[in-house]
């Protein structure tokens, strides 16, 4: 499991296509909604943690058709199938390297864009510890819908339509962590419900992506 690791790692740093094009879209977000919106300091604080949010959010997106469709096409997917790792532990292991990949970079370069947006001061711990605790959720729903459009021909719209809905309450419980503690009020109850989604779909998901793999592959 460690090669395989190391293996999609090696493939996304040398293709690019998650680790620079996550945060070069991520800092186009920070960068274009001053713009937009107004140089205002407290409307940009206003809307700070859910702008930033959802840049994390849409920056994650960007890569899932990444996660199985490279192995699928050039066959991989089906040695790795039937290789002595549980296909769970696979699928497992490939939502944790599209999260180093992907959602780790964004947390740690949150906190920078946050200047952009003006975050109030109180706001930045708790950015980085809802983005840690939400961006796995995040990688592991995202490798879900993967699994279940693998094999579909441009299959990333589909792909889109099937995951946003299911990155809702991770966004909503992300964002007002952030608001909340930048605000000094009590985010305890908005934090659980993050780490919650983020154990949950952890323990659940990599169960169901095996399975939608396994009847594409039948």
């Amino acid at each position: 499991m460690r090669a395989l690791l190391i293996r999609d790692l090696r493939l996304a740093f040398r293709s690019g296509g998650g680790f620079g094009l996550g945060l070069a879209f991520f800092l186009l977000v920070a960068v274009l909604v001053p713009l937009g919106v107004g140089p205002q300091g407290s409307t940009l604080a206003l809307i700070a943690p859910g702008i930033l949010w959802v840049g994390a959010l849409l920056a994650c997106l960007l890569s899932l058709d990444r996660i199985f469709a490279l192995d699928f096409e050039d066959g991989s997917l089906d040695l790795l199938t039937t290789s002595p790792i549980p296909l769970e532990g696979m699928v497992a292991v490939k939502a944790l390297a599209h999260w180093l990949v992907t959602g780790l970079p964004l947390t740690v370069c949150a906190p920078v864009l946050g200047v952009l947006l003006n975050l109030p001061a109180a706001g930045y711990g708790w950015l980085v510890l809802s983005l840690g605790l939400g961006t796995p959720a995040l990688s592991v729903i995202g490798a879900f819908g993967a699994a279940l459009t693998v094999g579909v021909k441009r299959g990333g719209l589909l792909l889109s339509l099937l995951v946003l809905p299911l990155y809702v309450p991770t966004l909503i419980f992300g964002a007002e962590v952030v608001k909340r503690g930048a605000l000094g009020m009590e985010v305890a109850t908005p934090l659980m419900l993050l780490a919650g989604i983020t154990l949950g779909a952890s323990a659940m998901l990599p169960f169901a992506s095996a399975a939608a793999i396994r009847i594409t592959l039948r």
